[in-house]
């Protein structure tokens, strides 16, 4: 198992504070960091000093990074135009030498969309520009050189696009998508994407989201082996149980009553519980990051449990 860095930047972080992460993960031997893409914070959280724009985030990573992967969990289609979106992505795919990934979603929350004037369509009509995106991104990144492309859709026209510029990966940067949908959500992952992740859910929530994803591969004549399998959880390592509540409670979790969407424990016992999430056929594990300061923290992670799991 594979395991990810994945940060919560709308919670409240600087770039450099981001900087400080990515490069940390990048030292310890992780695969990938991640970020988050929201705009306001949740809960009782101020967010200070404001919320970063993701993709501006991950282009300056691109250069003060060198081998781990970029992306976003998840992008909303709501927030940005399909056009402008492959261009970006593309970018930062060229600027970090290919080692971009792109999540993307329906989008959910919506005071960020009434406190930045963004459209929040209902859910039926979210997902239909999620299914517009995924076909417009990838027809613009495959279009060979030289050609234009078109597309005519309901909620998206574009008319002789020259479909540039390409990304460094090929055909394109691997796709992300994800939720626990039980029709639309499996059907386009089977279509368009690279990897599948089924968030922050229990061992069995998860192996029947699994399930309904390669149930969907089937249908769609792709072999599932094809796609790979993710999850993410909130992540708490200590090295006694004194030090896993002290960091819990930093992030506002208690191990005494663990919630589905949390692994806690000291490193053998985060090990078990990963050994699970494996079993139930997840190949990378997103690790939610959420206390940025807390760098020892992921040094623990990277000593005790990645040789372990990966």
């Amino acid at each position: 198992m594979l395991l990810r860095i994945f940060t919560e930047p709308q919670q409240g972080a600087s770039y450099d504070d981001l900087l400080a992460v990515a490069r940390k993960t990048e030292e310890c031997g992780f695969d990938a960091f991640f970020r988050s893409d929201h705009y306001v914070a949740f809960g009782d959280r101020d967010g200070l000093p404001g919320s970063t724009d993701a993709w501006i985030t991950l282009a300056g990573l691109a250069r003060e990074t060198s081998r781990i992967k970029l992306g976003t969990l998840v992008s909303p289609v709501t927030f940005r135009h399909p056009g402008p979106l492959a261009i970006s992505v593309a970018q930062v795919d060229q600027m970090s030498g290919g080692r971009v990934e792109l999540g993307l979603g329906a989008g959910w929350f919506e005071e960020e969309h009434q406190a930045y004037g963004l459209d929040f369509p209902d859910t039926l009509g979210r997902f239909d520009l999620l299914t517009e995106q995924l076909e417009i991104i990838t027809g613009l990144w495959d279009t060979p050189v030289g050609e234009k492309y078109n597309f005519d859709g309901e909620h998206y026209q574009l008319v002789n696009s020259p479909a540039l510029p390409k990304p460094v990966q090929q055909p394109h940067p691997p796709v992300i998508i994800g939720g626990a949908g039980k029709k639309r959500t499996p059907a386009l992952a089977a279509k368009y994407a690279d990897e599948f992740n089924a968030g922050f859910r229990s061992v069995d929530e998860i192996k029947t989201i699994f399930g309904r994803v390669r149930a969907a591969c089937d249908e769609a004549g792709r072999d599932p082996k094809t796609l790979t399998l993710s999850t993410a959880h909130c992540v708490v390592v200590g090295k006694d149980d004194a030090d896993v509540k002290r960091r819990a409670a930093a992030v506002g979790r208690n191990p005494d009553n663990p919630q589905p969407d949390s692994i806690m424990g000291t490193p053998a016992q985060v090990i078990d519980q990963l050994g699970h999430l494996a079993a139930a056929g997840s190949q990378r594990q997103y690790v939610q990051f959420l206390d940025l300061t807390d760098l020892d923290q992921l040094e623990l992670i990277a000593a005790e449990v990645l040789p372990k799991v990966s």
